[in-house]
């Protein structure tokens, strides 16, 4: 697994036009993803996988429901000829039971990884994994611990290019319904919080433009990065064209 190397990874120019594959395109960082992968010019199509209908139509866009994660195999035609997946499917620590947690985290990434990889073996995967994942499975969280298990197996895959993205707190930018009390609170000292702490904040627009736009460049050698939250800012920092944001 190599070190970030932010000049060498980014640099290169996107090449033609690619198919993408989006999953949990109604999730808060998913959505971002969804609209700025219709909205860039190398991208020729985008398929958003998921259970709950877009409710949006687009020239770039193919909607396809799938409820059962456990089990992809129906989805082994409709993902060959992609070029890249990014992965945003997820749910939060505490609003579901640990084998829910687990299933969602871990078990529905490596099997939609399974199919994507005998359908599509030169595809490029984005990875919305979290802070402090851990792949020695020994950790003490269990949101931790699973999507340690997704980032391994991802990994072992084989696919040629693997970014796997621990964001720390991720700003929702627009006005939501909070699902815990901890988000409630974050949200509410966030101004103060990403002065003190700005490599523990993320927007989850800037977020879900760096899962796109990586995926879309070309690199010179097979690799899995490991991008913690620092390593996106910076990423973010260094490529993402200048415009008005408050992060």
């Amino acid at each position: 697994m190599t070190a970030l190397n932010t000049t060498a990874s980014m640099s290169v120019a996107a090449v033609g036009q690619k198919r993408l594959v989006i999953v949990g395109a109604t999730g808060m960082v998913g959505g971002y993803a969804l609209r700025n992968a219709l909205d860039h010019a190398a991208v020729k199509s985008v398929t958003s996988i998921g259970r709950k209908r877009l409710g949006i139509s687009h020239p770039k866009l193919k909607e396809v429901l799938h409820q059962d994660f456990a089990d992809c195999s129906a989805l082994e035609d409709l993902l060959s000829r992609q070029d890249a997946a990014v992965y945003c499917l997820g749910t939060y620590t505490g609003s579901v039971s640990d084998a829910e947690l687990r299933a969602i985290t871990a078990d529905y990434t490596i099997e939609f990884a399974r199919v994507l990889r005998n359908s599509s073996p030169n595809a490029a995967f984005s990875f919305l994994s979290g802070n402090g994942a851990d792949q020695t499975g020994r950790g003490r969280l269990a949101f931790a611990r699973y999507k340690g298990m997704a980032e391994k197996a991802l990994l072992a895959d084989g696919f040629p290019r693997v970014y796997l993205f621990r964001p720390a707190y991720i700003y929702p930018v627009q006005p939501r319904k909070e699902p815990t009390f901890s988000y409630r609170l974050l949200r509410a000292v966030y101004p103060v919080f990403r002065l003190l702490f700005p490599n523990q904040v993320i927007r989850a627009d800037d977020l879900a433009w760096a899962m796109v736009d990586v995926v879309l460049r070309q690199t010179q050698e097979r690799q899995g990065l490991v991008l913690e939250n620092r390593d996106i800012r910076a990423m973010i920092k260094s490529q993402m064209p200048v415009r008005d944001r408050d992060a």
